[in-house]
This record gives C-alpha cells, sequence and structure tokens, in this order.
C-alpha cells in the first residue's frame, strides 16, 4: 500500500450515495500533497454518459456509479466501482492511484462490481452491463 489514507467526508459521501441515493455518482481523487484520497465531485442526477463525460481525460480517479440495468427478471441496479486511470496519465500518477485503491476499497461496503480502466472504451455502458450482469 501507499501510505495514502482516506479522508472520512469520502466515507460520508458514500454512505449518502449508498443508503440515501442522494448522489448518481460520486468521484474522488488523490490530494495535491499526494497524502490523502479526497472528494472530488458528484451529481444528484446525471446519465452514465454524464458520469463518462466527467471522467478527467489525462488524470487518474476513483468513482462510484449508481448503475440502472434490465434483466429479464426486470430492473436492477448495483454499484460500480472505477478505477479510472487514463494511458495519458503520468506514470508516478498511475503508480499512486494503483497501490492506493485498497486502502479505499476496503472503506468502501458494498460495491457491487469493480471496472478498472485505462481509456474510455473500457467504461462503455456495454461493457459495464455485461459486467454487472455477470455477477
Amino acid at each position: 500500500s501507499s501510505g495514502v489514507s482516506v479522508d472520512s467526508e469520502c466515507l460520508n459521501i458514500f454512505q449518502e450515495l449508498k443508503l440515501k441515493k442522494k448522489y448518481k455518482y460520486v468521484m474522488f481523487k488523490i490530494s495535491d500533497d499526494l497524502s490523502t484520497i479526497v472528494f472530488d465531485k458528484s451529481a444528484e442526477t446525471a446519465s452514465y454518459d454524464d458520469f463518462v463525460a466527467a471522467l478527467p481525460a489525462n488524470e487518474p480517479r476513483y468513482a462510484i456509479y449508481d448503475f440502472d440495468y434490465e434483466t429479464a427478471d426486470g430492473p436492477r441496479n448495483k454499484l460500480v466501482f472505477y478505477s479510472w486511470t487514463p494511458e495519458s496519465s503520468k506514470v508516478r500518477s498511475k503508480m499512486l492511484y494503483a497501490s492506493s485503491k485498497e486502502a479505499l476499497r476496503r472503506e468502501l461496503v458494498g460495491i457491487g462490481t469493480e471496472v478498472q480502466a485505462t481509456d474510455f472504451s473500457e467504461v462503455s455502458v456495454e461493457v459495464v452491463q455485461d459486467k454487472v450482469s455477470s455477477r
């Protein structure tokens, strides 16, 4: 592990998404001093396309999206954790996000599916739908 800690605000915001359905998605980033995972942004209502568009093109992020999908048994929904590390990110940044992810994942109880992505094709609605449906 990288020694990066998780700010308590991240957990509070995650609980509001999970229990109160206050947000459609939340994003977290590593602080500028590289010591803490902090809240970055959220949206109370957002389409999946809006969420994908909010992912930075050149910087890593962690995100949780409240993903709705259809099954033969009717509508379902799952909390999906994203480890977003674009190819164009700085190498040091990629390594720090990769080594810090578990600190955040351990704290976020109730995540159904995890998506690791390095480009936008890996977060397409079809790819994520396949992942959530196969579990």
